[in-house]
């Protein structure tokens, strides 16, 4: 039901705005630091110079001294002792004021580097967490998909049609499957089909015409025709759907049974088409990831197929090369230097996802 995806689409709002306030925070502390850090080095240079200013008039009265010593002969002997030591004195606190320097440039560069691998991670982390929330969303929505096709395929409308299909039946399990769909925005039609693949009703006879068509070489249908319960389900990978104008669509499938007992013989398969492009755009482009970090949301299949990009380029077409080493989720920069969270599915209840993944990447700034 529409109310279910809308649901869902609020659920994130506290998530998101905590997630964005995180990524202010960051870019504040940065900022600090980095002030912070050439104020410490400013005050390094105007205060060493200050020394070396006065380290260089010391020994310019060193020498002073003592060419007026040499001057006074034997007299001014002891004199020039003393010239010599403040001239020493002086170019060793010229030494200490170059190495003060030097030290104190290369602990706040080091610092820095610090301050940077932690708003690294912390970033990473951030994004990681990002990605599973968005697939656990789309997890949490297309569990309701398969309680929905479970509890559809034992209505009594759906039940009688399979078993006897004649006129009659069709026309009002059409009418029944018509009055669902529009309770329920979030799916483009509803099909019942016989145990031969043949489409014998949908829900939207007036947009597409699709009965009579046969779908018995299609994954989820085979899938179908197997299940052992009416208690199962088939959940499908996104496609491209031709007898749906090649609309992007999620199928999912329960065998529909004698009396609409999960335990009797099968009669026949219902088939609900997800409307899935929509649905799974409001969720990737949701995300609030941040504007500096230039980042692009994915939800990808097991084979790493785009399913849905913010922005929207290619869908059904590009492969992503997520390098996951084995791992739910993390995080790594890939060759560009850009950043790359991700985190596979968790499931959701009686749903166990299908191996997708939340991804999101970040161009290297």
């Amino acid at each position: 039901m529409s109310v279910a995806l809308d649901r869902h689409r609020a659920a994130p709002t506290a998530q998101q705005a905590a997630n964005s306030a995180t990524a202010e925070d960051e870019s504040d502390v940065s900022a600090l630091i980095a002030r912070l850090t050439a104020e410490v080095n400013q005050v390094a240079c105007e205060k060493t110079r200050s020394i070396q200013q006065i380290t260089n008039q010391m020994k310019m009265l060193a020498l002073n001294a003592l060419i007026e010593s040499s001057r006074a002969g034997a007299q001014g002997a002891g004199f020039a002792v003393v010239a010599q030591e403040v001239r020493n004195v002086g170019q060793q606190v010229e030494t200490i004021a170059r190495e003060l320097e030097s030290q104190l440039t290369n602990r706040t560069g080091n610092l820095m580097s610090s301050i940077a691998r932690m708003t690294d991670r912390s970033r990473g982390e951030r994004m990681m967490d990002l990605s599973l929330n968005a697939i656990e969303l789309i997890d949490r929505n297309l569990y309701e998909r398969t309680c929905d096709v479970r509890w559809w395929a034992t209505d009594s409308a759906v039940v009688d049609c399979a078993l006897a299909p004649d006129a009659a039946a069709v026309a009002h399990v059409s009418e029944r499957l018509a009055v669902i769909l529009g309770a329920y925005t979030v799916y483009l039609d509803l099909w019942l089909c016989d145990l031969d693949g043949n489409v014998i009703a949908n829900g939207r006879a007036d947009r597409f015409n699709v009965a009579g068509q046969n779908v018995a070489s299609t994954k989820w249908f085979r899938e179908a025709r197997g299940l052992r319960s009416g208690d199962d389900y088939v959940a499908g990978d996104v496609e491209s759907q031709p007898l749906l104008g090649n609309a992007q669509v999620a199928t999912y499938c329960a065998s529909v049974r004698a009396g609409g007992k999960a335990n009797a013989a099968p009669t026949g398969v219902l088939a609900i088409h997800f409307d899935w492009e929509p649905q799974a755009r409001a969720i990737v482009q949701g995300v609030r990831v941040g504007a500096a970090d230039k980042a692009r949301v994915l939800l990808v299949d097991s084979s790493f197929r785009v399913i849905a990009s913010s922005d929207g380029q290619g869908i059904l077409s590009e492969r992503v090369p997520l390098n996951v080493n084995g791992q739910r989720g993390g995080f790594y920069q890939d060759r560009s230097g850009g950043l790359v969270a991700f985190h596979t599915t968790p499931g959701y209840e009686t749903y166990k996802g299908l191996g997708w993944y939340g991804v999101i990447t970040s161009v290297a700034g």
